[in-house]
């Protein structure tokens, strides 16, 4: 089980520090959501909103802009509750993602 854990982290790092891209979001989240679920005590709300954030700010240029702040708050309040133990729900959040991208670079 170490050994699991050891290359899921190291594949996160990389992954990070290769630079994200929206497009990777889902990929980032996955790994990320397997490695947090590996770590005893980290129920599934944890890892999502742990992973939502690291994958969301991988993603973007600057975590103070107006834009990332909103999107941020949309997937926390839309987005973390769709992933389950043992179930990243990759797909679904990543669609969530999209959405809260779409809400929040709308013009009023």
């Amino acid at each position: 089980m170490g050994k699991v854990k050891f290359v899921l982290i190291i594949c996160l790092v990389l992954g990070l520090c290769l630079g994200q891209t929206g497009a990777n979001f889902k990929s980032c989240y996955k790994w990320c959501y397997y490695g947090c679920s590996l770590e005893p005590g980290h129920p599934p709300f944890y890892c999502s909103v742990k992973c939502t954030k690291e994958c969301q700010h991988s993603s973007s240029h600057s975590l103070h802009d107006t834009l990332s702040f909103c999107k941020l708050g949309c997937a926390y309040s839309l987005c973390t509750n769709l992933s389950s133990k043992g179930d990243p729900g990759d797909e679904k959040v990543a669609g969530c993602m999209d959405s809260c991208s779409r809400t929040c670079t709308k013009r009023v």
